[in-house]
């Protein structure tokens, strides 16, 4: 049989992975889950906690973006060192991983199905006040992403997503110049500070932007990118840093933003999504519609590329979830990897991804006239919280385990990284349940 394309064969005939030299024209999926990461509420909480702690929080900008590049590069060397999805190796850890992943992927899509629309809606009904209602366009977005996804595979996905991405860097950066950055503070800020009352806002500027199900796709966007084997593993570390680090600007910006625009002039804002359309409103008091208009383009760049980056990646993930379930029943065997038929693109035309997509899309339209139901929005947030702890501990129990070739298991430093990040990650949900069951 010949040697795949970036292999070579050995002298026993096996194939052996070439490395690839890490080149910026390989970059793709590192902005797709940098585009799909960021939302519209992460953009509010950096905002609100530059309003309240000016640039005195930068820091802690910059340490969340080191925790992303070490979890996200865990999960993309998982599926590059082993050839099999991250589902297979949670499912490797026992029957709990599936009941804990099941419960939870229903549930949170349900939940996050509405909340995506209506976050991709909230701009667009600021942009034109006399169109449709949020709900009518809520479903407008929401169809949109689900048609879209339906009938274009990655490709197609990723280059639109490197579109909505450079809207949303250019808008944001744009804003942050355009309210004069201190320069002096802002370096002052990269000093570890914990001013009274700052622990959660800190806390969740680490762990909260760019952080969830999303980092668990970027292996699987690693995989439909066509990167199949270690002969890439450098390119996936160059475009996961590329990834984060954008992220990084885009934190660093709305920060910048808090600090001057509201700090300064102790003004609130709306928790959530509506924050934006107040710091819309305080933009075209200061700098005119045309900025504020503009702003608003860049808010509807960051919730659809949400919108779209789950309807694609998360879809991915449940129709692995449902496959490595049905191959278990026939007796697979458990090292049948399916990283080949992501990178073909076999999973997007499959059944259970398009059911996945239409789970996303239509019941979610039922809460857009409901106020969430209170248990419904207590398991969806319990669910959420611990769902990175659960990824962050499982990276490390199998990456420094015999299920990862030994020249790819953690070193010192990404089990320094990945450990610190789990028992961050367990602060914050231990946090966030309180909050939810107070």
């Amino acid at each position: 049989m010949p040697a795949m394309a970036g292999t070579t064969e050995s002298g026993t005939g096996e194939a052996v992975a070439q490395p690839r030299k890490s080149s910026w024209k390989y970059i793709g999926p590192g902005i797709v889950v940098a585009a799909t990461g960021v939302g519209a509420g992460d953009l509010v909480a950096t905002l609100i906690a530059g309003s309240k702690f000016g640039y005195t929080l930068m820091w802690a900008a910059v340490i969340g973006c080191v925790v992303k590049i070490s979890l996200a590069e865990a999960a993309g060397r998982w599926h590059l060192a082993t050839g099999r999805t991250l589902f297979e190796g949670w499912r490797s850890l026992g029957q709990w991983t599936t009941v804990y992943f099941a419960i939870y992927v229903v549930v949170w899509g349900f939940v996050y199905g509405a909340t995506a629309m209506s976050s991709s809606a909230l701009p667009i009904v600021a942009l034109f006040p006399d169109g449709p209602g949020l709900k009518t366009w809520a479903i407008i977005t929401g169809l949109i992403g689900l048609v879209f996804v339906w009938f274009n595979q990655y490709a197609v996905f990723e280059k639109v997503m490197t579109v909505l991405v450079g809207v949303m860097f250019v808008v944001v950066v744009y804003v942050a110049f355009r309210v004069g950055p201190d320069v002096g503070a802002s370096f002052a800020g990269l000093v570890p500070v914990l001013p009274d009352g700052s622990l959660l806002y800190t806390l969740g500027l680490i762990g909260g932007v760019g952080g969830t199900i999303t980092m668990a796709a970027y292996g699987y966007w690693v995989n439909a990118k066509g990167w199949t084997n270690t002969g890439w593993m450098k390119v996936m570390r160059l475009d996961n840093r590329v990834a984060y680090i954008t992220t990084g600007i885009f934190v660093v910006a709305m920060l910048i933003v808090g600090a001057e625009l509201l700090h300064s002039s102790q003004l609130a804002l709306t928790k959530g999504d509506r924050g934006l359309i107040d710091l819309g409103k305080i933009l075209e008091d200061r700098y005119g519609a045309v900025t504020a208009k503009l702003f608003l383009v860049g808010f509807f760049a960051t919730s659809f590329s949400s919108l779209i980056g789950v309807w694609h990646g998360v879809s991915l993930m449940f129709a692995d979830f449902v496959e490595r379930l049905q191959r278990d029943r026939k007796g697979a065997p458990v090292d049948v990897g399916t990283v080949e038929e992501v990178a073909a693109g076999v999973k997007e035309r499959s059944l259970p991804f398009r059911a996945y997509l239409l789970w996303l899309t239509f019941p979610p339209m039922a809460l857009l006239w409901l106020d969430q139901p209170f248990g419904l929005v207590v398991v969806y947030g319990v669910l959420g919280a611990f769902f990175m702890p659960f990824l962050a501990l499982t990276l490390v129990w199998l990456l420094n385990s015999s299920r990862t070739p030994a020249e790819w298991r953690n070193g010192m430093l990404s089990n320094t990284m990945l450990g610190a990040a789990g028992l961050l990650f367990i602060v914050l949900c231990v946090q966030q349940v309180r909050e939810l069951l107070g």
